[in-house]
């Protein structure tokens, strides 16, 4: 399995001026933009953090996915959601030929923690032996940061401001995140009951 991020968030859906006045930098001089790239980065870096914590994508962006064989074929569940649209699927053989699924073939059930793909029949069509799909698609809960569940909006800050506030800090353990930032994402995680299997 491979999941690519196709697009990436862009620089205007980040958002830098909320991110300065929750520092509390200051304003009104001749190089108040002078940080902006590094604050970029740290509002870049929360969101890859909490996006790989929850499962969730924030900012709205296509992906492509490839397998080699489906779970189950009555539905694939797809790696991470709310996915609001399947953009297409691709059959690829042995020999690297592809093959577009028409779009009548294959429907997007629609959920909060695990969005699949339904066939629209009884069956997700056969993987060839030795071949994969790809399935592509467009996941996220926002185009822009207005559009945000505001907790979500809010962890994204404290964990950026985190980053930017130990920024020089190695002593830090692996995966460290304030308590504040996973209260705040507790709902939005996937629940886990027995191995491998979650809900």
């Amino acid at each position: 399995m491979m999941l690519i991020e196709e697009t990436t968030v862009p620089d205007a859906a980040l958002p830098v001026d909320e991110f300065k006045a929750h520092l509390r930098l200051g304003t009104g001089f001749g190089e108040d933009n002078l940080q902006d790239s590094v604050l970029k980065s740290f509002l870049r870096a929360a969101i890859a953090a909490i996006e790989a914590r929850t499962g969730k994508v924030l900012i709205t962006r296509e992906f492509s996915w490839s397998l080699t064989s489906w779970r189950d074929r009555t539905g694939q569940t797809l790696p991470v959601a709310p996915v609001s649209e399947i953009i297409g699927v691709k059959l690829i053989n042995t020999l690297d030929d592809e093959t577009d699924l028409p779009n009548d073939r294959f429907r997007l059930e629609r959920d909060s923690q695990r969005p699949r793909l339904r066939p629209s029949g009884s069956l997700l069509p056969t993987i060839s032996t030795g071949g994969s799909v790809r399935i592509l698609f467009r996941a996220g809960f926002a185009a822009d940061w207005g559009g945000l569940p505001a907790d979500l909006g809010q962890a994204v800050l404290l964990l950026a401001a985190h980053y930017y506030e130990y920024r020089n800090e190695t002593a830090l353990s692996d995966g460290c995140m304030p308590f504040g930032v996973t209260s705040l994402l507790q709902r939005y995680r996937t629940m886990r009951i027995g191995i491998g299997a979650s809900l």
